[in-house]
């Protein structure tokens, strides 16, 4: 457990910050209120789902698809930002990294390309963090904050599109830093055959949950539906691999923010300090909470949602810790033979700070 602990540190933060609050309200019944369930369950089902989708190898024949077209340096490190950028929309930033990263690095090894491996990892991990500002479902923090606002689908993208086009468009200038000379990949095996009727299923499911997540389901249906679906498919083995210290990191933060709103002062003092700075705040909290915890902690203080939904994407941006995604990214290249992790830090940190100040200042100039 105490090794687990370790390896879980926001889990541990969640989780302690949880105990100490309790100091100052004692636990009793309205405990029970602080828990947003639907969110947890959402989060479990789409967990469970993209494993199944990476369970029938679904994401390798995209990958092998989209990489046989390839015919230069340029256009390969677009397309490995890219699938980042737009596969986090639907499958959430840390899986599309956990699914492309050890493929740029495969893909740049054959190529003889290992230089660029640094850049496009780093350019991969902003792609995913901003990419999956695009919609509710992309990362935790939009999950919980378009749950617990209760907004509709219009007025989410309106407060998300505009800064996730910029991101585009700073991603794809990006691109053109990568020197451009011909490669050639190659493949020494053809991926397995995606099974259609697991497929199938998965997808079925998906469109269920998707249903739950713009509130025409009720979560509780969907979430029986969606386990007995996997266990009927015979993949029982999923179920743990689904990432349950997130979902706990969640019931801790609750408790958490729950008891502060419990507390005159304290709420009172974050309140006013939020009032009208949501986006500055939420993001420069995020630099030493992870944009996760701080969208939770900050939402029991303002009903400005939007600010937050805005200023936690962005504020994803900035340290290694703000977005813990970005963590996968690192632990994924420094597991390499030969990995510079100082340049890496200092490549990351460069791009972070930059994409950081545009963002954040376009943010508060249009919102």
């Amino acid at each position: 457990m105490i090794a687990y602990l370790k390896r879980e540190k926001v889990l541990l933060i969640s989780l302690l910050l949880a105990a100490a609050s309790a100091f100052f309200v004692p636990p009793d019944r309205g405990y029970l209120d602080y828990v947003d369930v639907r969110v947890l369950a959402l989060l479990f089902c789409l967990m469970l789902l993209v494993k199944g989708f990476q369970h029938v190898g679904l994401f390798d024949v995209l990958i092998d698809r989209l990489s046989g077209s390839v015919r230069s340096s340029r256009p390969l490190a677009r397309m490995l930002i890219l699938l980042c950028f737009f596969s986090s929309m639907v499958i959430t930033n840390d899986v599309a990294l956990i699914t492309f990263v050890p493929f740029a690095i495969l893909t740049l090894k054959l190529c003889g390309m290992r230089e660029l491996t640094i850049p496009v990892v780093v350019l991969q991990t902003v792609a995913a963090n901003l990419g999956s500002m695009a919609t509710p479902i992309g990362n935790p923090q939009n999950l919980y904050l378009f749950s617990a606002s209760g907004m509709s689908l219009g007025a989410f993208l309106r407060a998300v599109l505009p800064v996730a086009a910029l991101s585009l468009v700073l991603l794809l200038g990006a691109c053109f830093a990568v020197p451009d000379r011909p490669v050639q990949l190659s493949r020494d095996h053809e991926p397995a055959p995606v099974p259609r009727k697991e497929l199938a299923v998965y997808g079925a499911l998906f469109a269920l949950d998707l249903l739950v997540v713009f509130r025409v389901l009720h979560w509780a249906p969907a979430l029986i539906v969606t386990v007995a679906g996997v266990v009927l498919l015979g993949k029982k083995q999923l179920l743990g691999r689904v990432d349950y210290a997130l979902l706990l990191t969640f019931v801790g933060f609750f408790i958490f923010v729950g008891n502060l709103g419990r507390i005159d002062t304290v709420r009172d003092w974050v309140a006013a300090v939020l009032r009208g700075r949501e986006i500055l705040v939420s993001a420069l909290f995020s630099q030493a909470l992870s944009n996760v915890p701080a969208a939770i902690l900050l939402s029991g203080f303002t009903d400005n949602y939007a600010g937050l939904l805005i200023g936690t994407n962005v504020g994803g941006l900035g340290t290694l810790i703000a977005s813990m995604a970005s963590l996968i990214s690192y632990k994924l290249y420094a597991a390499q033979p030969g990995a510079r992790a100082g340049k890496y830090m200092l490549v990351f940190t460069a791009c972070n700070l930059a994409g950081l100040a545009v963002l954040l200042a376009f943010s508060l100039l249009i919102f």
